[in-house]
């Protein structure tokens, strides 16, 4: 069983393209999974400010799973993932399952609420995209084979990444409050069917967001006229959801 969470569509690609491969069936996350079934569990997730997001994080420790289930992760990220991939496994095994491997996929920047970060450029997106499908068949041989391995990539200062920043993020960058929509929204309602928390609404046509948002930015990216922004922050940053999504 393949059990993924996306907000762009980049993870929900991975988690596709897996499963087509290794013969598996894929699954939304969800808050109460039942995997007593399941002998074999890939979670598949993006890496959010070099961490888990708390929603995986949160589906993972509900999970009920088979007693002699092996996990893998198969983590989504623009350019490093920290450390993330030790707190899966710190999570997994304190739940007395078997983390075999972790690996990592690099796929399109998807974060620009800070200065400084951006979509990448179309060059660097077109090969990003090119290489995911030869890194997914990789990644699915090793899983046959039961490899044990973390083939990740981790990125200068992975530590202070994931052990400073990361619960910086999630305490202050979970939080609604600061989306904001103009006078372009065109009241088409992407938003609100591309959240995958459903934690938008339609209120006279325009969104109106609730409080549990997930921090994915799925909303503000696949509005079709860069009506969402997150405070001044996205108001001149690029847009970016998986093709075809």
């Amino acid at each position: 069983m393949i059990v993924y969470f996306s907000g762009t569509g980049n993870s929900r690609a991975v988690a596709e393209l897996l499963g087509h491969t290794l013969g598996e069936k894929t699954e939304f996350i969800s808050p109460a999974l039942d995997l007593t079934d399941e002998e074999r569990v890939i979670w598949v997730c993006p890496i959010y400010s070099w961490g888990l997001p708390p929603v995986v994080v949160e589906a993972i420790n509900g999970a009920k799973c088979h007693s002699h289930s092996k996990h893998y992760l198969v983590a989504t990220h623009g350019d490093d993932l920290g450390n993330a991939h030790r707190r899966w496994r710190r999570i997994i095994e304190a739940k007395g399952h078997d983390a075999v491997a972790a690996y990592s996929v690099t796929m399109p920047n998807t974060y620009v609420s800070l200065p400084f970060f951006d979509v990448d450029s179309a060059d660097v997106e077109k090969a990003k995209l090119a290489a995911m499908p030869g890194r997914v068949a990789e990644i699915a041989v090793r899983i046959e084979a039961e490899e044990r391995a973390d083939d990740v990539v981790r990125g200068a200062f992975p530590g202070l990444k994931s052990a400073v920043i990361y619960p910086v993020f999630k305490r202050y960058a979970l939080s609604a409050k600061s989306f904001t929509i103009n006078d372009s929204c065109i009241s088409c309602g992407k938003c609100a069917r591309a959240c995958p928390t459903h934690n938008i609404t339609l209120t006279d046509g325009h969104p109106s967001w609730s409080d549990h948002c997930t921090g994915c930015l799925g909303c503000y990216h696949i509005c079709p006229t860069h009506a969402i922004n997150r405070g001044s922050a996205t108001r001149h940053k690029g847009q970016y959801h998986y093709p075809n999504r």
